[in-house]
């Protein structure tokens, strides 16, 4: 059995912790699950909406699990790792939805209402910021789009975004570059997200 450690200020064990200790013990991984299954929930419903959202959250559990031999122990934080697999899932979810309703499409129900697919981080988004965050949000690629909403929903550091994302930093900070214009001339130069990069 491996043993593990609780820090010595907080009296709380590491993600990194709980999953060197499921390799053995895989009861353990249930901590990674109750420390951070809200947030992950939360994210992937906001990006999907609760049916969809239910499903691939639980689905980002089950391949984190499946997965948890190939975690960098080093990091002792898991939500990049976690977030990074709900990202990816919720491409495939939105592939998946595509190409079901381009099917669909060839003969359209009458009265059909529209499913939460590539559009849906723009429909969600125009709750909260209006119209025209959302066109920008629709008219973004899938790569950038992904970045924005773990910086901004996720409440991701840039550094956290790049593990998550596994990508460079220089990668995130270009990208963001070239969101944040484009959400800039949406907004006659105002940027409602507010990104404090220095602080990131």
């Amino acid at each position: 059995m491996i043993d593990t450690y609780p820090h010595p200020e907080t009296g709380e064990v590491s993600d990194s912790e709980s999953i060197r200790a499921s390799l053995t013990d895989p009861e353990r991984f249930a901590e990674i699950f109750h420390r951070h299954w809200d947030e992950i929930h939360r994210y992937v419903v906001r990006r999907l909406g609760p049916e969809a959202g239910e499903d691939v959250g639980a689905e980002t559990f089950a391949v984190a699990f499946r997965s948890r031999g190939r975690y960098h122990l080093d990091r002792p934080d898991a939500r990049p790792w976690l977030y990074g697999i709900a990202t990816n899932l919720i491409g495939q979810h939105r592939r998946a939805e595509r190409r079901r309703h381009q099917l669909l499409a060839r003969t359209p129900a009458e009265g059909e209402t529209a499913s939460f697919t590539d559009g849906s981080d723009a429909r969600v988004t125009a709750e909260l910021l209006g119209p025209r965050i959302a066109t920008v949000l629709k008219n973004l690629s899938a790569a950038d789009r992904d970045l924005l909403l773990l910086i901004a929903w996720a409440d991701l550091t840039y550094e956290e975004a790049a593990e998550a994302l596994q990508v460079p930093m220089g990668t995130v900070r270009s990208r963001l570059h070239r969101v944040r214009k484009k959400i800039r001339r949406a907004f006659g130069g105002v940027d409602p997200m507010r990104f404090q990069e220095e602080n990131r």
